[in-house]
Parts: structure tokens; C-alpha cells; sequence
């Protein structure tokens, strides 16, 4: 008597949209063995997808068979949709099968494979819910491409938005608290470029709201969705490009576009880098280099019979190493330089004033170069579509100048409107007291703020590394206007104070104090 094996199959998503069921397989199975005197032998039961043979069930029964252990001569299934949904796969298997002396055989579709003319037909079986398949994974692609280019997002939404119906069925992306402030928030934290991005991310998950993982922060600060703008990508002909979404975005384009900058390292040599970790006792590591190596210098502690010692230091073959608190406060104590008296701080803001009218000035003419700029890149994509429909240049290189010219037209159009809307937005006054009246407390602000803040000040007054030798610090760059500022308060104490009487008119010559410079002098 002839035994048969039944292998019953159904994805969760047939089950759902076309009604098939495991139940419904097998009284059919069961009824057709019962008519055609077919014993039956172990029943598979599957619930995964036909694209592939790597399916859990079939890769058991497989090891059964190529055991020797399994009696049957048969496999019967319903339909050879059941059995695959990929031609290719499929005559492997069946290959497989018949040489270890099992015979597959579809029910409701039987065909005797000793006739050739029946593997015709097998491949049309077979290759019917392929085809379904792939034209439908097209639809859908194609589908969610069109909606894309509606300016709408597809399938699940980035961290800070949640997906909402209209009252016509119309899926749209709305903003969701408090997940959107914190990603705001990490935005505008990377683009300080005080802290590296990960660590960024670990504050932000000690925020209200939901915690990401390292690669889904990453793959949101890089998504162009939160500056509303949606990428399209290249398909056949159609070159990729960018499209204004419908959602409301939660950050500007020019914030964007820095925090890019920032994470592709453009502005690396702005600010100190390094490993940050959120530890009270080194918030210089990163920012100091060591005298004899120049290596970065790391913190760590030593543990003493009462307590733990911190050290700032460099590695185990250099050796130099010293106490982390007296750093700390040698650094505060530097901090005061920039500390001024009241009635300076209104000269100091009637200069600084001067100096941005001046430079305010110019604006107008960048405006004016870089609408120039947009208008010769266009005029130059403009020739060369005529040449390309003259047939006076080639497709490639038509398309090369184009995405070039596109890209750096975007890049300019961005920088326009940062333009347009900084002159419009930026309150210079209120700027400038709020900036006077940090640096004018500096050290307070430092000694009394948290490991972020104390990192910030560092960094904006210090774009470069700081050597610290034991006794002082040496720094290559001081930020402009803190320079300029510490010079010129010294320079108007000393007069003050008659301790000398400066000759030369320009501040920018007076060699700083506290801060070492490289050179002698310093050149402006």
C-alpha cells in the first residue's frame, strides 16, 4: 500500500486576505488519500512564506528523508503553490526529492512526470504565483513611490512622529510628544559639535520619552524628514531627487545641513572632538593634550586607602599624568582673564556693534554673488539640455552635469535662504548683551555648571586642542571674539591700572596672559 506524507502550508498573510486555512488542506488531503487507497503517513504542517525552501518544517522532513528513516514514496499537497512559489527552487527540490524516492504531487493540479510534456506544464503551475508575486511586490513599489512623490511617508514613522488617519482613510504623519523635543533637542546638541553624536543620544534617552538604539539615532539625524524634505530615490531613468513633504517639519534645512557637516567631519578641526563621558571630574578630557607626546589626555581613578584619586594623564610608555582637581581649577582660575567690569562691557558692546554694522554690510553683496551663482548653474544645465536634444552631448554626460549642477543649486538656494532669514530674525543687541553677560561670569558659569556646559565654554573660547604642561596651558587658536575681547580688556585695565602704557593703538598685538601662545606674537 502506498503511503503519503501530506505537506500543509499557509503564510499568515494568505490566510488573512485569500481565506486559505491548514484545516481546509488537510480534510482534502485526508478525503483524497481515503479515495485512492493511499495511506497516510506524517502530516507537515507550515506556516511560512513559499519564496524559499528555507522553511523550518521542510528542512526537518528533508533530514528525515535523506535518513532513510521515513517510509513514504509520496508528498501531496493541495496545489504547487503550496509546494513553492519560485520555478527555480522548485525543480531543485523536486530533483532532490525523486532521488531519494519521493515523488511530489499536487492533488488538484496531478501531473505524471514520465511524460515530458507535463514539465510544461509544471511550469506554468509554478511560475503562475511567481509572476502574481512579483507583479504585485511591483505594484506595491509602485504605489509607494507615487505616494512618496505626494510628499507622504510609507510604512512605519521616524522617532518624533506617529502615524495618523484622516477622516477619508488618507495616512499622514503627525508629530508626537515628547519624542519630537528630544530629537530636536539632539539636533541642535550635534550641532554644537561640543559632544560626539552617540553620546548625545545617551542623554537624550535620559530624557522623557522613548529610548533608540545607536544605528536608529543615527539613521534619524541622517533623515532628511525632520527638515521636510523627502528622498526619492533613482529608478530606471528617473535620476534620484528631493521633494517637499506634507508633514510639518521639526527642524530647519540650515540646521540640517550642519548637523551633516558635523557628522561627516567638515568642521572637525572646529571643535575639540574626542571620547566623552559623562564624569564630573574630567570635563576637559578630549580638549588636553599631553606636553611630551601630544596625545590626547584621558581620565581615570586611583583608588587610595581612603578614597579615589582622579588624574588627567596621558598613555602607560608616556607617563605623564596630574590631579585632576588642580587642573580643573588652574583652568577656572584662567577663566577669570575674561571677566570684566561693568562700564567695559559697554565699550566692548559699542565696538562689537561697529564691527557687525561693518560686516552686515557685505551681506547684501553675498546675497547678490550667490543668486548670481544659482542663475549661471542653471543657464549652464539650460545648454547643456539643448546640446543633449541636439545630439551634441552625450546622455551621461548630459546627466552628470545636471546632478552635479542640481546638487550644488540646492546647496546655494540653502545658504540664500539662511541669508534672507538671518536678517531678518537676528536681534544683534539682544545677542550681544546675552554674550557679554556670560563672558563677563564665565568662571561662575563654569565652576557651577554640569559637565555639558563646562565642555561648551571650553569649546567655544578654544576651537583648538589645549596643551597642558604642569604649570600652564598652551592653545594654537582662540576663538576670535574672545580673543579679541581678552585683549581688549587687558589692554584697558593696564591703562587703568598704569601699570603700562600701551603705545600701539591696536589690542591685536598685546601678547594674551594666562594662555601661552605657540609664537611670540600674535597675528590678527
Amino acid at each position: 500500500m502506498t503511503v503519503a506524507d501530506l505537506y500543509i502550508r499557509v503564510s499568515t498573510d494568505e490566510q488573512a486576505e485569500k481565506g486559505y486555512s491548514q484545516r481546509d488542506q488537510a480534510e482534502r488531503l485526508r478525503k483524497y488519500c481515503f479515495h485512492n487507497n493511499v495511506a497516510v503517513g506524517q502530516v507537515i504542517y507550515e506556516d511560512h512564506s513559499a519564496k524559499s525552501f528555507k522553511r523550518p518544517e521542510w528542512i526537518k522532513y528533508l533530514t528525515e528523508i535523506k535518513k532513510r528513516s521515513n517510509k513514504s514514496s509520496l508528498v501531496l499537497f493541495t496545489k504547487w503553490d503550496r509546494f513553492s512559489r519560485n520555478a527555480g527552487d522548485a525543480y531543485q527540490m523536486i530533483s532532490l526529492l525523486r532521488k531519494n524516492g519521493v515523488n511530489p504531487q499536487a492533488i488538484e493540479q496531478p501531473l505524471d512526470m514520465a511524460v515530458p510534456e507535463n514539465k510544461l506544464m509544471l511550469a506554468i503551475y509554478l511560475a503562475s504565483p511567481e509572476v502574481e508575486n512579483d507583479r504585485r511586490a511591483l505594484n506595491v513599489f509602485y504605489g509607494m513611490r507615487k505616494a512618496k512623490k505626494e510628499g507622504r511617508i510609507m510604512g512605519t514613522p521616524p522617532y518624533g512622529y506617529i502615524n495618523r488617519s484622516m477622516e477619508d482613510g488618507t495616512k499622514y504623519i503627525a508629530i508626537k510628544e515628547p519624542e519630537a523635543t528630544n530629537i530636536i533637542w539632539a539636533f541642535n546638541e550635534i550641532a554644537k559639535g561640543y559632544i560626539p553624536a552617540d553620546h548625545v543620544r545617551v542623554l537624550m534617552n535620559k530624557r522623557e520619552g522613548r529610548s533608540i538604539t545607536r544605528n536608529t539615532f543615527i539613521t534619524a539625524v541622517r533623515n532628511t524628514v525632520y527638515c521636510g524634505k523627502i528622498f526619492i530615490s533613482q529608478h530606471k531613468q528617473e535620476e534620484s531627487f528631493f521633494i517637499q513633504g506634507k508633514h510639518e517639519p521639526l527642524i530647519s534645512e540650515a540646521l540640517f545641513n550642519k548637523v551633516q557637516d558635523v557628522l561627516n567631519g567638515k568642521k572637525k578641526d572646529e571643535r575639540p572632538g574626542g571620547k566623552v563621558l559623562s564624569n564630573e571630574h574630567f570635563p576637559l578630557r578630549g580638549i588636553l593634550t599631553c606636553p611630551k607626546c601630544g596625545s590626547n589626555l584621558t581620565g581615570s581613578g586611583s583608588k587610595g586607602n581612603k578614597k579615589i584619586y582622579y588624574y588627567y594623564h596621558c598613555n602607560s610608555k608616556c607617563g605623564f599624568r596630574y590631579q585632576a582637581h588642580i587642573v580643573n581649577d588652574m583652568f577656572q582660575a584662567e577663566l577669570t582673564k575674561f571677566e570684566f567690569a561693568p562700564s567695559v562691557k559697554d565699550i566692548l558692546k559699542k565696538l562689537l556693534l561697529d564691527n557687525y554694522k561693518a560686516f552686515t554690510g557685505s551681506l547684501d553683496d553675498k546675497r547678490k554673488s550667490v543668486s548670481k551663482q544659482i542663475d549661471s548653474i542653471n543657464e549652464r544645465i539650460s545648454k547643456a539640455r539643448d546640446l543633449y536634444l541636439s545630439d551634441k552631448l552625450d546622455e551621461d554626460d548630459y546627466r552628470e552635469i545636471k546632478s552635479k549642477g542640481k546638487l550644488e543649486s540646492d546647496k546655494l538656494e540653502t545658504e540664500l535662504s539662511c541669508l534672507v532669514s538671518e536678517a531678518k530674525t537676528f536681534d544683534v543687541n539682544q545677542k550681544l548683551e546675552s554674550a557679554l553677560n556670560a563672558i563677563g561670569n564665565v568662571s561662575k558659569l563654569y565652576k557651577h555648571g554640569d559637565i555639558q556646559i563646562k565642555r561648551a565654554i571650553a569649546s567655544s573660547i578654544y576651537p583648538k586642542k589645549i596643551e597642558f604642561d604642569g604649570s600652564g596651558f598652551r592653545t594654537d587658536e582662540m576663538n576670535s571674539i574672545a580673543k579679541y575681547i581678552f585683549l581688549a580688556t587687558s589692554a584697558l585695565e593696564q591703562k587703568k591700572n598704569r601699570h603700562q602704557i600701551v603705545k600701539n593703538s591696536d589690542v591685536g598685538q598685546v601678547i594674551p596672559l594666562g594662555f601661552e601662545p605657540r609664537t611670540t606674537t600674535l597675528k590678527v
